[in-house]
């Protein structure tokens, strides 16, 4: 009995010796915790100590920079007074320290990104509304100068020539649009700045006459016969009176039309007669005998009418069909020397045999077959069994300059330079192309060439 009874007082002082140092570390952990909220420092990541470790992201790369240098910091400043001997800290000591809290430094302001999301949001509305719709610049313009010659949406509506049928309500819409929309009015104003000054001037001439412009006008007696000379003077007597592109050449036109309408001073309208004697058309057609406008049917005249119609539209098919062919014209090669160009002809391929007109920006060259319909068929020219389906394509650019790209298993010799399948190269006039043996002058027609050219340049925005 007195072994069992001292054998149960010693385990139960060793469970109360465990239970004390429990709720010793139990409260040494809370006091850490609490020690840490109240600096308000934030506690270390735990990490593993094995050999392999994970990469860490960038917050944690700065998180660890940060508690190395307060650690290197600490020993250098605050040395704790065992460890003035010189003894290195073992390794439990080394865990103590690397597991300290430590205040990280904040780092270096970077750009918020509000500024980036206002900078973002600034541009959002004008790619929204990059498109206006049917609104062109130039139906903007000519709006514009129509309501400030006539002050009335209804006159515009029913006087300006649109490139598109608006109703009046559009009109209105986009009138309001114009005044009180500030995105609207700005990209408006944006796009009619960029308008060339030749489609400005052609817009301002159409701009509709005001009330106190035909009253000048209807001054001009009717049966005078004015000329170029007396509008001028017009112009010059009341230059405030008159938009600023008038011209003597349409204020006569425009007097012609009022001339034309009854609309002048010293013109006057005949009444109307009174009474039943005013026979409209409705009228005259009731008087007309029907019976008398019925013919006898003939119906061999019917079926050669038949006839043709089916004839006509079978030969319209064709010609549609055979629609492609037409891009190149082929002409043989004779001893007299014809003229190389016309007003339809971009370039010519000229061989020993045959000759090919570019009518089209863009024609292919190659061997023609039953089932591959090609715009320049080589065979024309002579043995063409080495050359593929679909050899090339020459093509115009905007600029006016031509180039051929090699599209087939051989390459095309340009003034002896290969070029090879997948690439280009830039055709100049009397350029000798030579494909597996057969020989071919590129000529321009530099005329042609130069109009593209120009209208290329007009084109583009200043």
């Amino acid at each position: 009995m007195d072994k069992d009874s001292q054998g149960l007082l010693d385990s139960s002082l060793m469970a109360s010796g465990t239970a004390s140092r429990s709720e010793d570390e139990e409260s040494l952990a809370g006091q850490k915790r609490a020690s840490s909220q109240a600096l308000g420092t934030i506690p270390k990541r735990r990490s593993s100590s094995r050999f392999i470790k994970r990469k860490k992201f960038d917050d944690e790369l700065v998180e660890s920079s940060l508690a190395k240098s307060s650690t290197r910091a600490k020993g250098a400043s605050g040395v704790e007074p065992g460890r003035c001997s010189g003894s290195e800290p073992s390794s439990s000591e080394k865990k103590k320290v690397s597991k300290a809290p430590s205040t990280p430094i904040p780092p270096s302001p970077a750009p918020t990104p509000g500024l980036t999301k206002r900078v973002k949001k600034s541009k959002q509305p004008l790619q929204v509304t990059k498109d206006l719709g049917r609104w062109k610049p130039a139906d903007d313009l000519l709006l514009i100068n129509a309501v400030l010659q006539t002050n009335d949406l209804t006159s515009v509506h029913l006087g300006v020539k649109f490139s598109c049928r608006f109703t009046l309500r559009e009109v209105q819409e986009r009138w309001y649009a114009l005044l009180y929309d500030p995105v609207i009015s700005k990209l408006a104003c944006q796009a009619m700045r960029q308008l060339h000054p030749e489609a400005i001037a052609a817009i301002q001439s159409k701009a509709l006459f005001s009330k106190a412009e035909e009253q000048l006008l209807s001054k001009v007696g009717s049966t005078s016969q004015p000329t170029l000379e007396t509008f001028q003077d017009l112009l010059h007597r009341h230059p405030d009176a008159f938009y600023l592109a008038r011209t003597a050449k349409a204020l006569q036109a425009h007097w012609q039309l009022m001339k034309q309408y009854y609309l002048l001073e010293d013109q006057t309208v005949q009444p109307l007669p009174k009474g039943d004697q005013v026979l409209n058309f409705s009228d005259a057609e009731d008087l007309i005998d029907d019976s008398k406008l019925k013919d006898m049917r003939d119906e061999v005249l019917e079926h050669e009418l038949t006839v043709a119609d089916r004839r006509q539209k079978r030969e319209i098919r064709q010609l549609e069909q055979e629609l492609h062919k037409w891009q190149v014209l082929v002409d043989s090669i004779t001893g007299m020397s014809s003229p190389d160009f016309d007003n339809q002809t971009l370039a010519v391929l000229r061989g020993r045999m045959v000759r090919y007109l570019m009518r089209s920006r863009e024609i292919t060259l190659g061997r023609a077959t039953k089932d591959n319909q090609i715009d320049v068929d080589l065979s024309l020219e002579g043995p063409a069994w080495k050359i593929s389906r679909k050899q090339g394509v020459i093509k115009l650019k905007n600029n006016g300059d031509f180039f051929i790209a090699n599209e087939g298993r051989r390459p095309i010799y340009i003034d002896g330079r290969p070029v090879l399948c997948g690439s280009k190269w830039r055709l100049s006039n009397n350029s000798v192309v030579e494909i597996a043996s057969l020989r071919f002058v590129f000529l321009i027609n530099q005329d042609l060439i130069a109009l593209i050219r120009a209208e290329a340049a007009k084109i583009t925005p200043q």
